[in-house]
């Protein structure tokens, strides 16, 4: 996990995006559901747009230069620890994490794994299982089972870099949810919310020679230091609380991709 000291910062400058909205994470059905799983009010998107060509080999000069920009300290949001309120981060960065999360699914079809082996039924249900724990998460069913006990006999139906991929992380944050989740008992509402969102954070681009479509974006995911210890996401480290910064290079725009586990919204 490369860290980036604070030094040049290599002259990228960053402007706020506000009028970019996320159709995924805005529309009645989805807000419905992340209502549903404890996450609505406390997951949020941003977009930023920057001046110079992206190199994904100096992603910690570019991650850092963002943390330090006049325009992304005012509006950059996160939740405060204290009061549960979205703030800014009024806090002077001293170091950043940005760990490279590979991005190369096109298709939804990375899940019909699930359906060969016993985990969700034909007809979209979950299989049930007995209760347990993996602490903090109390696993009912043979999906949070695949997803997070490592020495289950399913376990292994994806593999190490399976579980790395943006799709596959979004998908798990999603069936995991907040504090106060109400987890589903079919698999599509999951599968469809991954989706959509993946679809909106990232870039593809049809390959002029080949004519195949391609992912164009690179994904991180960021924490961030100041003089005290984290100071982003969180200053609490958990599973659920994360930010994936989404970089497309060739629009030059980057998505953030934020939640803070904890009570959501239920009204």
């Amino acid at each position: 996990m490369a860290t980036g000291e604070l030094g040049d910062v290599g002259g990228y400058y960053f402007r706020f995006l506000p009028q970019k909205t996320f159709q995924s994470l805005n529309s009645k059905e989805i807000t419905s559901r992340l209502r549903q799983w404890s996450m609505l009010g406390r997951i949020k998107a941003q977009a930023f747009g920057f001046d110079q060509t992206f190199q994904a080999y100096r992603k910690d000069d570019f991650v850092m230069a963002f943390f330090k920009d006049p325009n992304v300290i005012p509006n950059l949001k996160l939740l405060s620890d204290s009061s549960g309120q979205w703030i800014t981060l009024g806090t002077e960065v001293k170091k950043i994490e940005a760990t490279n999360v590979p991005c190369t699914q096109l298709s939804m079809s990375f899940f019909h794994r699930l359906y060969d082996g016993d985990i969700v039924r034909d007809s979209g249900h979950i299989v049930k299982c007995l209760d347990s724990f993996c602490d903090p998460f109390l696993i009912s069913d043979e999906l949070r089972r695949v997803l997070l006990v490592e020495d289950s006999e399913k376990y292994e139906i994806f593999s190490q870099p399976d579980r790395e991929e943006f799709l596959f992380c979004l998908f798990k944050h999603l069936c995991l949810g907040g504090a106060l989740c109400q987890y589903e008992d079919v698999i599509s509402p999951y599968l469809e919310t991954a989706k959509l969102i993946y679809k909106d954070l990232v870039s593809v681009r049809k390959n002029p020679q080949t004519k195949k479509i391609q992912i164009t974006s690179s994904v991180f995911k960021v924490s961030a230091y100041d003089s005290a210890g984290m100071c982003y996401p969180s200053s609490k480290n958990h599973e659920q609380t994360f930010s994936y910064f989404i970089v497309d290079p060739i629009r030059r725009h980057l998505h953030v991709l934020y939640h803070c586990y904890g009570v959501g919204d239920m009204s």
